[in-house]
């Protein structure tokens, strides 16, 4: 018998065999789904708890609890909003509102909203200078609220849009969010993506968005003791995240999830989309534990970022690589000033630190980056190595060597949670009020930070920062948030500052005993260092055991030249309880501080770069006379010099701000050239 004779007779019962076998794998699946989608009643009591509660109460985001429950919506609140979309820069923090009206309310008041809703771009346009597109969580909030309204509406869509949003959610639940442990934003792009996992249409962008939510979320758990009081390290935040324990945004997510801490009595922004959302939360609820001590990695490099974001369009591409923080990064700074002139945003806010290098040519931009390191590169906030303890009301957690030196934009390198109060160290300006430092830059120049288990070493080591990026950034001083009314019981042991409250414990030692404009704080020259530690009673015993187990610590400091290396080295180490951190940070010596950005296979070395008043040329591994010019960016020859060119200083103080090139000819005839910044 042939075999197409066999497969007649038996291909029935096969069949059968794969239907059946299909229907139990279905069962199966379904039954999982159900499993994971039900919500524990505890739960589900505060979230009707929840509801009541801030619909009673006199303030509050009360529009989606409104529509979750078939109450009428204020009107002049409505109204209100509906003003903000045409008019506020951070439009999109509403339009995610309003979207979730539309779908809570049947129809009932859309024609007052869409047409509003319809009126304004969604994506990157040309010469709008008012709205963000590309910051993670403004990225979620646009793209979901389009894709929603396309659904729903058939609202026309660009089209890389599908492709874009399902590129975005497929990152977030395979490498996690940029904006990592953000208290400020992470609700935020919570609120995007659980629009998406409540009401999209499309099974693949539902599922993804259902899972980028639940992987947010169990972030925000990892860090939450157990008073429900979030104080994380972050790659993106704000200092009033870290004064106030309860009653802000990120809060009422906590307490939605776990019931820990303090009752909202106000719904926050996000507060509402979760308690009106039927996102599946039991694997998120039980994903907290009470103790917890490991390393968490994060993201991805930004190199890795071009190959993953390869498929999507130019444009799609860049704001990817910004979205991880990449903007003026000498490996993305030629695409960014292309996107920029483009679509003719160099007005926009985001971009004014570097806007006085707008006139430049194009081409031009990759030199200036690479001498702009100390702020070009460190605004990257991808693939980090997040080291987090917790035990009970207590937490340390930190970014382990994240752009040591380099100005900072938002991150907070390494903080303490004792039950309620935070503990941290700030770089800059010292201001009595934490509010008043820049929103944008919370440290002028980031720690080298090695933590193991409770205990952080925290060095100081600044690199040069030019005058061209302004004089803020000029202030290289350290100081501490160490709020004293929050402690029971506070004590001093030489430089350590120790603080109860509670059972739980923080010892923090300093780098000098000073105050500057009435806060703990150290006048930074070269460097300083500090160490960070908590413990609590489960741990230690009593407060006086901890205090003891401090006093019995060793802390070792040193400067020294590596001959081997040609460098000078800044060395701390830090012993206690049995554990030892050490780190010693290697500079090339032709700097009085900060990482030599220079390459110096080709024989000589210049600094400091960018330059304001004499530009130091060092050539001792090139013989005999030579030549030295220097040229600006039209081609003009500014400076020349023959002769012997072992040691030379340029003066620059009358020449203009801009880019340069130095050339230097050698003996042998061999030509040298480095680009050169001039910044007054």
């Amino acid at each position: 018998m042939l075999f197409n004779d066999w497969w007649l007779l038996i291909e029935p019962l096969y069949l059968k065999m794969v239907n059946f076998y299909r229907s139990i794998l279905i069962f199966v699946f379904g039954l999982s789904a159900l499993i994971t989608s039900a919500q524990s009643p505890a739960y589900n009591q505060r979230k009707a708890d929840y509801v009541s509660t801030c619909l009673a109460a006199p303030s509050g985001s009360k529009l989606i609890l409104q529509a979750y429950q078939g109450v009428p919506l204020n009107n002049n609140t409505l109204n209100n909003e509906l003003n903000e979309v045409t008019t506020n820069s951070t439009a999109d923090f509403t339009i995610i509102e309003l979207v979730r009206l539309l779908f809570l309310t049947n129809g009932e008041y859309d024609a007052q909203i869409l047409p509003v809703l319809n009126s304004i771009p969604y994506w990157i346009n040309y010469g709008d200078t008012m709205r963000n597109y590309w910051s993670e969580n403004h990225m979620i909030m646009w793209m979901s609220s389009d894709w929603l309204l396309h659904e729903k509406y058939g609202r026309a869509i660009d089209a890389n849009l599908e492709n874009r949003l399902k590129h975005y959610l497929q990152l977030k639940v395979d490498y996690g969010f940029y904006e990592f442990f953000s208290s400020v934003y992470g609700p935020y792009s919570f609120s995007g993506l659980v629009n998406l996992a409540d009401f999209a249409q499309n099974t693949q962008i539902k599922t993804l968005a259902t899972q980028a939510c639940q992987r947010l979320l169990k972030d925000f758990l990892k860090l939450t003791n157990n008073k429900g009081v979030y104080y994380p390290t972050a790659g993106r935040n704000y200092p009033g995240k870290y004064e106030n324990p309860y009653n802000q945004n990120h809060n009422n997510l906590i307490y939605l999830l776990t019931g820990f801490g303090n009752a909202p009595t106000n719904a926050s922004a996000a507060g509402p989309f979760l308690a009106s959302s039927t996102l599946p939360v039991d694997d998120i609820i039980n994903s907290w534990t009470p103790v917890l001590d490991t390393v968490y990695y994060n993201g991805h490099t930004l190199q890795q970022g071009f190959a993953l974001n390869a498929n999507q369009a130019q444009a799609d591409k860049v704001v990817f690589q910004w979205s991880s923080g990449g903007y003026f990064h000498p490996d993305l700074v030629f695409e960014t000033v292309q996107l920029l002139n483009d679509s003719n945003i160099w007005d926009h806010p985001d971009f004014g630190l570097l806007r006085p290098l707008s006139f430049f040519p194009d081409t031009s931009f990759p030199a200036m980056s690479q001498a702009l390191g100390c702020i070009s590169q460190s605004t990257v906030i991808a693939g980090e190595e997040i080291a987090i303890y917790k035990h009970h009301a207590i937490t340390l957690s930190s970014l382990q060597n994240f752009w040591p030196g380099k100005v900072g934009f938002q991150q907070y390198p390494c903080v303490a949670n004792v039950g309620t109060t935070a503990v941290y160290c700030g770089s800059g300006t010292v201001y009595p009020n934490w509010d008043d430092r820049s929103p944008n830059n919370q440290n002028t120049h980031l720690p080298y930070v090695e933590q193991h288990k409770n205990l952080a070493l925290l060095m100081y080591r600044p690199e040069p920062t030019p005058e061209l990026i302004g004089p803020s950034f000029a202030v290289k001083d350290v100081a501490l948030y160490f709020n004293d009314v929050d402690f029971d019981e506070i004590a001093e042991d030489s430089l350590w500052i120790l603080g109860r409250e509670a059972e739980g414990y923080v010892a923090v030692r300093r780098s000098c005993i000073n105050t500057i404009n009435g806060v703990r704080a150290c006048n930074t020259k070269v460097g300083q260092s500090w160490v960070i530690m908590v413990g609590d009673s489960g741990l230690y015993g009593n407060f006086t055991n901890f205090k003891n187990t401090v006093h019995q610590s060793t802390f070792t400091e040193d400067w020294y030249y590596d001959y081997a290396d040609s460098q000078y080295v800044y060395y701390a180490q830090i012993i206690m309880d049995g554990d030892t951190i050490e780190h010693a940070w290697g500079v090339d010596s032709t700097l009085a501080t900060g990482v030599n950005e220079l390459a110096n296979d080709a024989g000589f070395n210049i600094y400091p770069n960018p330059v304001a008043d004499v530009l130091r040329v060092s050539t001792n591994n090139l013989k005999g006379n030579g030549k030295i010019e220097l040229y600006n960016i039209s081609g003009q020859q500014v400076f020349s010099y023959t002769g012997a060119i072992q040691n030379i200083e340029i003066p620059v103080q009358n020449l203009s701000n801009g880019l340069y090139a130095l050339k230097l000819t050698g003996a042998d005839g061999k030509i040298y050239s480095r680009k050169i910044i001039i910044g007054h």
